[in-house]
């Protein structure tokens, strides 16, 4: 086994088609074909099976790419801070991000930092809090930006921002609302609230503030996708809870307008999560340190304190 047919694996276990793979690596299909049929031979093992629609993997080849992906990773960080010392930020960046960050930042961090360094390429994934924390620690993320977990975590924990969370309507809702309110006159008001599912890292903040107040909590929708959400809010007479930055766009256009909840005030703590096994090389810090100060321009009223120890 050689450091070229563990790349062809990869190559071709993430693209699902050998013509695929072969076009990614720059190489022609048999050249692919014989390196992954001398790798099953050595491991003495089948990796995949090949059907019409691809190149479907095995259970030896789902443990394989467990298991080299994270040293792949760690050789192109390693390579690309080589290449970064001579001055130049180079490499990939494979980064992980909740939707309501990628919703209210991403576009506008990606621009900018496309613009400031150019040589570095940028993968991004969106998910739940506790799902990009396990890839993060799998060794299939770099870093996170997500929710700070309830659960204690064998990662490197970085505090970003706390991030006050709102009350939002749209146009059409009928009826005044109050600039600011308590937790419960807004639960007296009997809005129809459309909120995350109870999987969601951001029902369980919202769950925690409404447990807290001991307000029973019952949303008219439960969705979890945010683009929807925020549509069905824009076009109904429904309501939702949300961070001010996942709809600055829609507040600063008018489409949404957002009221302020106190006593308690309802905040959610936003954190980068990382492995202490394998140091966030120079292009991934950047890209989080310019993705941080984003957010934080973008939340109003957000503070920002020292970083917490590693959970």
């Amino acid at each position: 086994m050689d450091f070229r047919q563990i790349h062809y694996f990869i190559s071709l276990y993430e693209e699902g088609t050998v013509t695929r793979a072969a076009h990614r690596l720059h190489i022609v299909q048999p050249a692919l074909s014989m390196q992954i049929g001398r790798l099953e031979e050595h491991l003495g093992q089948k990796l995949f099976e090949r059907t019409k629609h691809g190149m479907v993997p095995t259970d030896a080849a789902r443990q394989m790419y467990r298991l080299f992906l994270p040293i792949m990773r760690d050789f192109s960080n390693a390579e690309a801070q080589m290449l970064s010392s001579e001055g130049e930020i180079r490499g990939h960046v494979n980064i992980g991000l909740i939707a309501s960050i990628t919703q209210g930042v991403l576009v506008e961090t990606l621009g900018a930092f496309s613009r400031q360094y150019p040589g570095v390429d940028v993968s991004v994934s969106d998910g739940y809090t506790s799902v990009l924390a396990d890839r993060v620690a799998e060794g299939r993320l770099d870093a996170a930006i997500v929710n700070k977990p309830r659960r204690p975590l064998a990662l490197d924990v970085e505090h970003i921002i706390d991030e006050e969370m709102v009350l939002i309507v749209g146009h059409r809702f009928e009826g005044t609302l109050a600039p600011c309110m308590t937790l419960r006159q807004m639960a007296g008001l009997g809005l129809d609230l459309v909120l995350p599912t109870r999987g969601h890292g951001l029902r369980a903040n919202i769950d925690s503030f409404f447990e807290s107040e001991n307000i029973e909590l019952a949303p008219k929708f439960e969705i979890d996708s945010l683009v929807a959400t925020i549509t069905l809010v824009e076009q109904t007479r429904m309501a939702t809870i949300v961070p001010r930055v996942a709809v600055h766009r829609q507040l600063y256009d008018g489409s949404l307008r957002a009221h302020s909840i106190v006593s308690p005030r309802l905040v959610r703590r936003v954190v980068s999560v990382s492995n202490p096994r394998r140091p966030l090389s120079p292009a991934t810090r950047l890209f989080i340190s310019m993705l941080a100060a984003n957010l934080r321009l973008r939340a109003p009223g957000a503070t920002v304190d020292t970083p917490d120890a590693a959970a």
